[in-house]
């Protein structure tokens, strides 16, 4: 993946958010995309590799579209100025923990995973997991192959203890997320330098523990 010329072209893309813009500019996107497709190809098999659940899957298939849905958004610009793709069992919509790469610049760039607003019965299976088993997950939280890419978790957290759960709990730090989510942010030089196609597997598979976790939780 050249990732220098997709920059350039979401930059121009950014200065340029227009359907008549994008229209005579198609055949360099189209051009980009078919690379990325590449990469997340190559991204999937490594993955698919120690996750044979993941081999059914396909690269296009796990590639979000770069239209803007609009409607309910203040935001009108029909274009994304970055690309990104998800890599879960059940497909990119799955609502089970997965893997999501993200590509672009001015620091748009970004290896996350985890589950993004979990419904109800989700959270309440992810907060019962951690009464459980909290010390299990801070020592994924902690470990160091983990803690190279993932400070932590991220997202919006509750300001009080969830119903059910004392303030004094051991693991309160952990119940009060309404997201389970850990992201990974990379500066625009460093991605210019990398070779995505190996960075991007080594970083998920440090996640790897942190989704089985979750998945445990939510699959019982």
């Amino acid at each position: 993946m050249n990732q220098s010329a997709l920059f350039d072209f979401l930059q121009d893309l950014a200065r340029h958010n227009e359907r008549e813009w994008f229209q005579a500019h198609k055949p360099t996107y189209d051009a980009l995309r078919r690379e990325f497709e590449g990469l997340v190809g190559q991204i999937l098999r490594e993955l698919a590799a120690a996750e044979p659940a993941l081999a059914t899957l396909e690269a296009r298939k796990c590639i979000f579209r770069i239209y803007r849905d609009v409607r309910f958004s203040k935001r009108k610009e029909p274009y994304k100025t970055h690309f990104s793709a998800y890599f879960a069992v059940g497909g990119k919509h799955s609502a089970g923990p997965g893997y999501y790469f993200q590509l672009g610049p001015n620091g748009q760039t970004m290896l996350a995973g985890g589950i993004y607003q979990p419904d109800k019965e989700q959270l309440t299976r992810i907060r019962q997991e951690i009464d459980y088993n909290g010390p299990a997950l801070h020592a994924i939280l902690e470990n160091p192959d983990f803690r190279q890419f993932y400070p932590g978790l991220e997202g919006e957290q509750l300001k009080r203890p969830p119903a059910g759960y004392p303030a004094n709990h051991p693991d309160l730090d952990l119940l009060r997320h309404k997201s389970f989510v850990v992201a990974h942010h990379l500066p625009d030089a460093t991605v210019r330098q990398l070779h995505l196609a190996e960075y991007v597997p080594a970083a998920f598979r440090a996640q790897r523990p942190f989704a089985d976790f979750l998945r445990e939780a939510v699959e019982g």
